[in-house]
């Protein structure tokens, strides 16, 4: 990775809950990471594994206590870097997205970053659109009571007011929590074509081996804050001892890869999805 495509920098990051004081809690413990333009780098965990406390540095939420976070050329230790502009290039998606949401109309909902950066209302109009297209929702959603919109529609609203902003970087917590299997496989979709255009790249922490598999292309486990493996999914999801040790396990593909693999099978392991899986097992029956 070259430093001109590094767009994040992390290195030996720590974090206190409560510093200073007898309930102090330390989240991070030393955690370094890159994101680098064109990337989709998975951030998996089990829960209380710091995911979310490192998420949170990464568009100056939070500032770091000790080690350093290079955002976009820019130190997030510099009492005078532009932290509005930083969160505006790096837009961050809670785990529950749908809290973001306080607008009484989808459409304003969508629209209040744009308006709050002084963009004319033909521009507003055009990026709400684009937005709102991007992640599914028919423009015509925009006159909708937002009170009455599924969960996942809800979902998607709030990523689309992110989206409308137009970062360089994603960063989303958990983003597919509570969505069917069609919602999850669709949001999955529009995230991956919208990495695929321009300089960009999406940050995403998940416990969800499958999400991860899809979209990474470069991939952190983390557990009590710390990383304790990194690297290319196909290579961190062959290290099974590490990962069940941790209460991870492989996508269900992998598994079963292995599965085969231990009854004497010549099949890959180093398979990421279903489609993969079926190849390898289509491939035993050739004649």
């Amino acid at each position: 990775m070259t430093k001109a495509s590094t767009l994040i920098r992390v290195r030996d990051l720590e974090h206190t809950y409560l510093l200073g004081t007898p309930l102090e809690v330390k989240s991070l413990h030393g955690v370094s990471l890159d994101v680098s333009a064109g990337s989709t780098v998975g951030i998996v965990g089990p829960t209380g594994s710091g995911k979310s406390t490192l998420l949170q540095h990464l568009n100056g939420l939070f500032r770091p206590q000790k080690g350093e976070v290079h955002v976009l050329g820019a130190s997030l230790s510099d009492p005078a870097v532009n932290l509005r502009e930083i969160r505006r290039r790096v837009g961050l998606v809670f785990q529950n997205p749908e809290d973001q949401l306080f607008e009484q109309f989808a459409g304003d909902d969508a629209a209040f970053g744009p308006r709050a950066l002084g963009l004319s209302q033909d521009e507003v109009r055009a990026r709400v659109r684009w937005a709102m297209e991007a992640v599914g929702l028919p423009f015509e959603y925009k006159d909708r009571l937002t009170a009455e919109l599924s969960q996942g529609e809800r979902r998607r609203l709030a990523l689309a007011g992110v989206l409308a902003l137009q970062p360089q970087v994603l960063v989303l917590d958990e983003p597919t929590a509570g969505l069917d299997p069609q919602g999850r496989h669709n949001l999955l979709h529009r995230l991956a074509s919208w990495a695929a255009q321009g300089s960009r790249a999406i940050v995403l922490a998940t416990h969800n081996m499958e999400d991860i598999a899809r979209l990474a292309t470069y991939l952190y486990v983390m557990v009590r804050g710390r990383i304790v493996l990194h690297g290319p999914p196909r290579e961190v999801f062959q290290n099974a001892d590490v990962l069940l040790e941790n209460a991870l396990a492989e996508p269900v593909a992998v598994q079963v890869m292995q599965q085969l693999r231990q009854r004497g099978f010549p099949v890959r392991t180093d398979v990421l999805t279903p489609d993969e899986a079926l190849q390898q097992i289509e491939a035993l029956f050739d004649v």
